[in-house]
């Protein structure tokens, strides 16, 4: 596999202000997403975002991976936290309000009931307690199992996948390309049990992307939100790791401006 190597022209994003409350680190990402008429997704957010679109097209993600190295600040290490496999299912938004870019889940599965809880409590998720198995295969392949539980429908998810290795287009992310679309967002929107709008900013290293195959045997995530997929093949994307920090949640005010500060790429503790 050839490497690749450039000088990167990423200039570091300045952090939200305040203190980063959970730390966590994700594995061997598969990016799958989809191509959809904005009108599709629409319906489905909350009244204060809408759809944000590519070559005018809204995209829909599946997004299964597996975490370790999870932290909450100011909290000794969680029994039962060490690692587990989760799955996403989002798309790409902007508030009404200030005009942010950042990501909405339609829900989140997680093998780990802990993660659940907090996942519900402290971001508003939709989350759902799933029985979840990830082999690896090979180096870079994976297979990668989810059914929810307590559910009265079944909701599988049952894929194989692996990374290709990094390629010239993948390897830098550069603005105005669909990589940077998908990937470089800065928040993560919900709405609370008030319905109020609800925003917790996110910070990561730059996404070292590669190619990707995989083969999805099922996917019933869209179906259980009202969707029919296009009958083509997935946008895919695969990436090693990646470190993640997520500030506590806020709600999001009609005359909210976040103020940045600037600081070096990786977040202090």
């Amino acid at each position: 596999m050839q490497e690749y190597r450039f000088k990167s022209s990423y200039r570091p994003r300045p952090l939200p202000s305040g203190r980063w409350l959970i730390s966590q680190r994700w594995n061997d990402l598969l990016f799958a997403h989809w191509a959809l008429n904005p009108s599709v997704l629409d319906p489905l957010l909350p009244d204060w975002l809408e759809v944000d679109t590519y070559q005018g097209k809204a995209w829909l993600g599946v997004v299964p991976f597996w975490l370790d190295r999870i932290k909450i600040r100011g909290v000794p290490a969680l029994p039962g936290a060490r690692s587990f496999p989760d799955l996403s299912m989002r798309t790409y938004v902007r508030d009404r309000f200030t005009g942010t870019s950042g990501t909405y889940c339609f829900s989140l599965d997680s093998s780990n009931l802990l993660g659940v809880g907090i996942a519900r409590m402290v971001y508003h998720l939709p989350c759902h307690w799933s029985s979840m198995r990830l082999d690896q295969c090979s180096e870079r392949e994976f297979d990668f199992y989810s059914n929810r539980r307590l559910n009265t429908k079944p909701v599988v998810f049952k894929a194989r996948y692996r990374g290709l290795g990094p390629t010239l287009k993948t390897a830098e992310i550069r603005p105005g390309s669909l990589e940077y679309f998908l990937t470089e967002r800065s928040c993560i929107f919900s709405s609370n049990r008030s319905g109020e709008p609800i925003r917790s900013n996110v910070h990561h290293v730059p996404l070292p992307l590669e190619e990707a195959e995989a083969l999805i045997e099922r996917n019933d995530l869209p179906a259980s939100i009202g969707i029919t997929l296009p009958n083509c093949e997935p946008v895919l994307h695969y990436s090693r790791r990646l470190a993640i920090y997520i500030w506590p949640s806020e709600v999001l005010r009609h005359a909210m401006a976040g103020r940045p500060v600037t600081v070096a790429v990786n977040p202090s503790t």
